[in-house]
């Protein structure tokens, strides 16, 4: 195909694809879909080679967040059944961290709900963050806490933190249809807050609530303006309780093709598969490898994911290898920030395409809600973390 040819050449050159070209990628059929993947891992290999590196979350804080974020099992007004605590100890949240790192994680992820994080929240994540990195002097640490305050970001820095994760999560032009308790311009902030305070900003987008080609491309475009290191792709997890509970337009074939097209906007930042992979990818997951360069390993926050070692598995048997310790992720042309670990990873705004209609949801494709499981092990409980 002319397109994939030409999506290779300009992912070769670092060269943003036009929309229409993105659009174009979207809207190729299923008997397209291996070229598809086979075109952007041409890319792929050439920035990352084989590599696969490897996150782990823990969720220092889970529940009763006052902002009402439809996608959310943790927002305002939830009905899941997910486990409610208050913050970690350092030493519980560390216990978790050495799990993941056991398990060949190289960055860890500390989530907590909630709007943003006060002073003396942040207080207990530095101290969190330098326990960690006692235990753990190489492992990358990235704090996810919500909306930042002025200042805030610097703190984390001095801490120890190397990365802070505020994702975008859908266009600007829908976004109110998701959130109403705060704006995108908010999180557009907070990922600049960031970004100035030295840390390596990871910022991606979650697919499948409703949203249009046109959605998706706006906000892959916008992610590639603000130039996060990392781009987290999440797939909607319908939990129950939630409002987008029934919400189930996602197939295989799709989510290959939306990593396709994150790839070849984003060729040479560190591209995640995050949240829902086992959901919808199913036994197609090995096949998104040849997209992506980075995966959570384990569970998620309020969601079981597969075994850890399903994980490994599943990245040897694909022919790829997971990134050492040692090895820088980004190439060398993406120069790290200052002191940073340089493990890092980026848009722009909506063109004023004509609307499209949403997908509804069809017979074929069905609500596998069998495939969602409620976490009740690892941090916040006694059990033992899947890492």
């Amino acid at each position: 195909m002319d397109l994939l040819n030409t999506l290779v050449d300009k992912g070769l050159r670092r060269e943003l694809p036009t929309r229409d070209e993105a659009l174009a990628v979207l809207a190729t059929s299923d008997d397209e879909l291996l070229e598809v993947v086979a075109a952007a891992g041409k890319v792929r290999r050439q920035w990352f080679g084989r590599r696969v590196k490897l996150n782990y979350l823990v969720n220092l804080k889970s529940g009763l967040c006052p902002e009402d974020c439809s996608y959310c099992s943790q927002r305002l007004g939830s009905k899941a059944e997910i486990l409610k605590y208050t913050w970690l100890k350092p030493d519980e949240a560390k216990k978790a961290a050495a799990a993941g790192v056991a398990g060949g994680a190289k960055r860890v992820c500390l989530v907590a709900s909630g709007r943003g994080p006060t002073d003396r929240d942040v207080d207990r994540v530095s101290q969190t963050i330098e326990a960690i990195k006692e235990q753990h002097e190489g492992v990358e640490v990235c704090a996810c806490l919500g909306l930042l305050s002025e200042g805030q970001a610097d703190r984390l820095r001095s801490a120890g933190a190397d990365a802070y994760n505020h994702n975008l999560n859908t266009s600007e032009g829908t976004y109110g249809d998701i959130t109403t308790t705060h704006t995108y311009a908010d999180r557009v902030d907070t990922v600049q807050q960031a970004q100035a305070a030295g840390l390596s900003a990871c910022s991606g987008l979650i697919a499948g609530m409703g949203e249009t080609d046109a959605d998706l491309v706006d906000v892959v475009f916008s992610l590639r303006a603000l130039d996060p290191d990392s781009v987290p792709v999440n797939f909607l997890i319908p939990m129950e309780g939630t409002p987008l509970a029934k919400d189930w337009h996602l197939t295989p074939q799709r989510c290959l093709r939306i990593l396709a097209m994150v790839r070849f906007v984003c060729p040479d930042v560190e591209v995640r598969l995050a949240g829902g992979r086992e959901v919808h990818l199913r036994s197609m997951q090995p096949l998104a490898l040849n997209l992506v360069n980075s995966i959570f390993l384990g569970d998620y926050l309020t969601s079981e994911g597969q075994s850890g070692q399903t994980d490994l598995d599943m990245i040897a048997d694909a022919g790829f290898e997971v990134e050492g310790a040692d090895t820088r992720t980004l190439p060398g042309h993406r120069a790290p920030v200052a002191g940073g670990c340089g493990s890092h990873e980026g848009g722009c705004s909506p063109c004023g395409d004509t609307a499209e209609t949403a997908p509804e949801p069809s017979e074929a494709l069905a609500a596998r809600t069998d495939l969602v499981a409620v976490r009740r092990r690892g941090a916040g409980t006694d059990l033992a973390p899947n890492a």
